[in-house]
């Protein structure tokens, strides 16, 4: 199966190219979706990554995320997502922020986040591509950030 192309931007995140997945350059910035889910107790479900990824590998972070492919919007990238990682369709969800990474991946995040009343097992994850899926309540999420920061994607504040 090829590789996706996925978009390139610029600072102002405007779209000035595209190049296959895993061919970026160190000063390539690209786009991603990314959705943060809470139920109604306002627990967050988190997503931990597999620990073949190449980028943050074993980490936890917001239960959706993917990288914006060519032809494809933000909110059409993360209702593909939502779907593939988690089989999540026809959910309603709400355009929150977008943020610049700060890391050394440059790039632009379109957060989202919806509110589901799910137990783990109603969801079908992509074991491809996520490990696991959780719900933490704040409180625990953010004792355990503070107590093993390296357990989490560097974006997990952002939320919380």
């Amino acid at each position: 199966m090829p590789k996706a192309n996925i978009i390139i931007v610029n600072e102002s995140d405007e779209i000035i190219g595209s190049k296959e997945r895993g061919t970026l350059a160190l000063n390539d910035i690209y786009r991603v979706s990314a959705l943060w889910v809470t139920n109604p107790k306002n627990e967050i479900l988190l997503a931990q990554r597999k620990f073949n990824k190449v980028r943050n590998p074993g980490k936890w972070g917001p239960a959706v995320a993917g990288t914006v492919e060519i032809s494809e919007t933000y909110r059409e990238c993360i209702v593909r997502e939502a779907k593939e990682e988690l089989g999540l369709e026809n959910i309603k969800f709400t355009k929150i922020d977008k943020q610049k990474s700060t890391d050394k991946n440059k790039h632009f995040t379109q957060w989202y986040h919806t509110i589901l009343d799910m137990k783990i097992g109603d969801f079908t994850i992509q074991e491809s591509e996520v490990e696991q899926i959780k719900w933490f309540t704040r409180d625990e999420l953010k004792k355990d950030i503070e107590l093993h920061p390296e357990n989490y994607v560097n974006a997990i504040n952002s939320f919380i």
